[in-house]
């Protein structure tokens, strides 16, 4: 995405999209990084050449997956979280140190996938052996890039392995600074020692603003960069990018990320560490200028998707919008399921899957595509619906608005049912908030945008206007 920004200037283009395939092999469900990142110099070749005076980029993914390093040499494609090798990982963490305790230290909501699980399966395997770092994916692209290894911290607070900070940071409506503020610390050293994993692989910090580095002059000449270009440190967990571009208003907003996954949750200025908040299992991960997310993560529409390529496979071919219109036009009763059943977590058949969880559970399956379309969507918006009346509850946040950014935003189905559902106003869009939280952090780095998260959205809002749903009985 190539982004534009001045005084009360705000705009965004794609100048180059790919697929990100994941490819099982014998050992397992892998990420293609190689093919990633041979589309990532594509784009900004295609970037350089549209704009020659490119300032800088930035890198942002998803969370928790990591490439291991021997020198400069990757150990092997980076395995995907949906790999069912995580299991054993979590067994043997929970063996050394309870789930209460890691929350007590880390915040974080029990995913089986998470980082610290996987390291722990990776040295069950031997996997670790011969390595000397570890870089999550955004810091991966960032090192062959400019050849500076490093972990950018509201990333890095997705491991697991970053101590979560109790002390009070930024205010709202506060300046902006380098610091980490109340969100996440360092490495939390004594754990990582405990957990048996070598403190040596985990690279140096930085904070989203930060500048990285300038390319590496083999990845200039291949780009055809004509002036210095600049890595940026933004928010690259790409949730943490998403929420500085969320257009909120006031502190008793709340916002869903929509997407593969749904991330539904409130911006926090400290963690909540309750034993409440654990059990309830929402995560407290770092955001933009030591401000703390304090979310759920809830499955999400992969199960659109997944039905979506499930039918495909089977040679059926639907069309999603044709689908959604007629799921809207259901009057009888729908089946609402829980979205978060992990049985929904790998690849495969998504709709026998409903299907047997419903049966299992004395639900009535839902009969034709549309009925299970209908269901997905509404099963969706009653768990975004309970989920942000929990994070009301444990956070003490009076949630007047939703704001729901993504590509989930443009499902008007999905956004009208969680404004029914919640009985709240739910205000949508815009669609790309990563790419353009990614893009303000960039500039606020630059000197071309200014002031507080605040000041940012208040330029989101004014570039993007976002539709509104009110509540219907």
């Amino acid at each position: 995405m190539l982004g534009h920004v001045g005084h009360n200037e705000l705009r965004l283009r794609p100048v180059a999209r790919f697929p990100n395939l994941p490819v099982r092999t014998i050992d397992g469900l892998h990420w293609d990084i190689l093919d990633l990142y041979r589309n990532v110099l594509a784009g900004l070749h295609s970037a350089v050449r549209e704009e020659p005076g490119l300032r800088s980029a930035a890198v942002d993914s998803w969370a928790v997956d990591y490439a291991l390093l021997s020198g400069q040499r990757m150990l092997g494609n980076p395995f995907h979280y949906r790999d069912e090798r995580t299991a054993a990982g979590v067994e043997s963490i929970h063996a050394l140190v309870s789930h209460a305790e890691l929350y007590a230290g880390n915040g974080l909501q029990f995913l089986p996938f998470n980082t610290l699980y996987q390291l722990a399966a990776e040295r069950q395997a031997g996997g670790l052996d011969g390595a000397d770092t570890m870089l999550l994916i955004p810091d991966l692209l960032g090192f062959w890039l400019t050849g500076e290894r490093v972990a950018e911290r509201t990333n890095a607070s997705t491991t697991g392995l970053l101590a979560v900070s109790t002390g009070h940071g930024h205010g709202h409506g506060s300046g902006h600074g380098s610091g980490h503020g109340s969100g996440h610390g360092d490495w939390d050293d004594a754990l990582i020692a405990r957990l048996g994993l070598p403190r040596s692989i985990f690279p140096r910090l930085v904070d989203p603003g930060s500048r990285i580095g300038s390319l590496l002059p083999g990845v200039a000449h291949e780009l055809g960069a004509v002036s210095r270009l600049d890595l940026v440190a933004v928010g690259s967990h790409d949730t943490a990018s998403a929420v500085v571009a969320v257009p909120m208003r006031d502190e008793n907003a709340a916002y869903i990320s929509s997407g593969t996954w749904s991330l539904v949750g409130v911006e926090l200025n400290s963690p909540v560490l309750s034993e409440e908040s654990r059990a309830a299992n929402f995560t407290n991960e770092g955001g933009v200028d030591g401000r703390v997310r304090y979310l759920r993560n809830v499955m999400g529409l992969w199960l659109l998707s997944e039905s979506m390529r499930s039918w495909d496979l089977e040679g059926i071919a639907f069309e999603l919008p044709f689908l959604l219109a007629q799921a809207a036009q259901v009057t009888g009763p729908v089946t609402v399921f829980d979205v978060d059943d992990p049985a929904f977590l790998a690849p495969g058949d998504m709709p026998a899957r409903i299907r047997e969880h419903c049966a299992a559970h004395g639900l009535a399956a839902p009969a034709t595509p549309v009925d299970l379309v209908r269901s997905i969507i509404e099963s969706l918006a009653t768990k975004y619906a309970s989920t942000l009346r929990a994070a009301s509850e444990l956070s003490g946040t009076s949630i007047r608005t939703v704001h729901i950014v993504g590509g989930g935003s443009q499902n008007e189905l999905l956004c009208q049912l969680t404004a029914n559902l919640t009985g709240l106003p739910v205000l949508a869009g815009p669609v790309e908030a990563t790419a353009i939280g990614n893009v303000l952090i960039q500039a606020r780095a630059q000197g071309l945008a200014h002031g507080s998260l605040e000041a940012l959205r208040t330029l989101v809002a004014q570039a993007y206007s976002p539709r509104h749903y009110e509540p219907h009985a």
